[in-house]
């Protein structure tokens, strides 16, 4: 398990970017209306619009697992309570869960 973006929900794009960019001097590594990522080392920060539920200023964790299934398999066990099972989504495949204090967060494959 690793933890592979950090979210950061934004409420205007092209502002955010630029004070990513520009004023926190982060490398940029690709801009879209609806995801931007920058260079931040081994893990990624992304920014993606404001949706309900998630407020600007929001952020939310995304780990990557060797072995999504196997994970998922083992919630039980691991006293994880998913809220999506391993869905295949456009251009990813991930599992939904929420951690103790309630956070929504992500894992990949």
């Amino acid at each position: 398990m690793r933890l592979r973006y950090v979210i950061k929900f934004v409420a205007d794009m092209e502002r955010a970017v630029a004070f990513h960019r520009d004023s926190l001097g982060l490398p940029l590594r690709f801009s879209a209306p609806e995801w931007t990522e920058f260079e931040t080392g081994p893990t990624t920060l992304a920014l993606h619009p404001e949706a309900e539920g998630y407020p600007a200023g929001h952020c939310e964790l995304a780990f990557a697992a060797d072995d999504l299934d196997a994970f998922y398999a083992e919630r039980d066990q691991r006293g994880i309570e998913f809220i999506m099972p391993p869905t295949e989504l456009p251009g990813r495949r991930i599992a939904r869960f929420v951690d103790p204090d309630g956070a929504e967060t992500s894992v990949g494959g």
